[in-house]
């Protein structure tokens, strides 16, 4: 038997007026999914322990298999495990995003987070900007590391563990409420803007009509982890497809394998057919019992506010990469179970995460099921099914 996961970060949503109440999923044209679903168990899963936020480390463990109120030690030790940044004991590690402020002449504090992606910029621009910031502020005590697109790491010696916003809990309103308390850490960040700003790769970003990535934004401190073996939890051989380097981490965390997909970028035009051919082949040809493909575009779209785009995300999900997925694996006459699911909601209407629980669909090769229900938030509550805690939802799948 074969297992895959296949993550849309975010799918999830509210019902929303301009849909008839409907939410995003439930409008998508999701003809794979919609087949799945009246021969799948589905249900729903709360895969955030009550207590923690709904961030896609804390909910993507959960989903993996990991409890997070044991294993979750901070957003950024996991991405410094991804880019090959080996933490001491004493390390604190932070995301370092790339963030689009409002340009007006005003005070720094006094500035508005337009965006916490700065458009999506690509790592190949974003490199250079990094370079710039280490040039002014690197020193023993604090390193700097290029991740991918706008997510980047800070690594702080012998630091502490502070209270940090995340930037895309907080757009559209003014940074002074939650700029750090650690005063170099606010330090670096105000005079970024001012190197930032004016660096050539921001001056053709803006005369492109793209948003400038003009600051840094400190956030997801935390400390080394110390995750048990996928393999010997499970005893299952794991895969990691994701171009994300939070999942990415985790798979190193996890001594997962983490295979490579050209094309993979994490926004929407992501290489989907890449993913789905890597994602069969792994469990196919390669030996690999479990393969978890996870795809970012669905959170981003919902980052952004964009109803239009959240909505094409999931039909891409579902037409270039769950569909051949399904067909590869069906083809090669292995047999296997399938899990479909969100990690977290990221609602359009707040354009951040939210702690709901998610609606799963679980596929049985080998023991289809009857149904009449669609894969969605409302048929998946009226299931019934209820997974109470998300990291035992990999047992249901692995029927361990």
């Amino acid at each position: 038997m074969k297992y895959i996961i296949i993550l849309g970060d975010g799918m999830s949503d509210e019902p929303l007026q301009e849909l008839g109440n409907k939410t995003p999923m439930e409008c998508a044209d999701t003809p794979t999914m919609d087949m799945l679903s009246k021969v799948s168990e589905i249900g729903l899963a709360h895969t955030i322990p009550k207590g923690m936020g709904p961030g896609s480390d804390v909910a993507n463990l959960s989903v993996l298999g990991y409890d997070p109120s044991v294993y979750y030690s901070g957003r950024s030790p996991l991405e410094a495990l991804s880019i090959g940044v080996d933490l001491k004991d004493t390390d604190v590690a932070l995301r370092c995003n790339l963030v689009t402020l409002s340009m007006d002449d005003g005070p720094y504090e006094e500035k508005e987070m337009i965006d916490h992606s700065s458009g999506e910029i690509s790592t190949e621009e974003a490199a250079q900007l990094v370079e710039a910031v280490r040039t002014a502020f690197e020193t023993e005590e604090y390193k700097f590391y290029v991740g991918t697109s706008y997510r980047h790491l800070l690594v702080w010696d012998k630091g502490q563990v502070v209270e940090l916003a995340q930037p895309h809990d907080i757009l559209g309103r003014r940074i002074k409420d939650y700029l750090p308390a650690d005063k170099k850490l606010r330090e670096m960040m105000e005079k970024s803007y001012d190197i930032l700003m004016h660096h050539p790769i921001n001056t053709e970003r803006i005369k492109n009509g793209q948003n400038p990535a003009n600051s840094l934004w400190f956030w997801g401190a935390g400390t080394r982890p110390q995750l048990t073996s996928f393999e010997e939890k499970t005893g299952k051989r794991g895969a990691m497809i994701s171009a994300v380097d939070l999942l990415k981490g985790i798979a190193v965390g996890a001594g997962m394998m983490n295979i490579i997909v050209e094309g993979a970028n994490g926004r929407l035009d992501t290489n989907y057919e890449g993913k789905a051919e890597a994602a069969v082949n792994a469990l196919t040809k390669d030996g690999y019992d479990f393969v978890y493909v996870h795809v970012e575009a669905p959170d981003e779209m919902g980052h952004q506010g964009s109803l239009e785009r959240k909505i094409k995300s999931i039909e891409l999900l579902d037409k270039r990469l769950i569909k051949p997925i399904l067909e590869g694996l069906q083809k090669s006459g292995e047999e296997f179970r399938m899990m479909i699911l969100p990690d977290h909601p990221t609602p359009i209407r707040i354009r951040t995460h939210s702690s709901e629980p998610v609606p799963y669909l679980l596929y049985d090769s080998t023991r289809p099921e009857k149904h009449t229900w669609d894969y969605n938030e409302k048929d998946s509550a009226a299931s019934g099914n209820v997974i109470e805690k998300g990291h035992m939802a990999i047992n249901k799948l692995l029927e361990i």
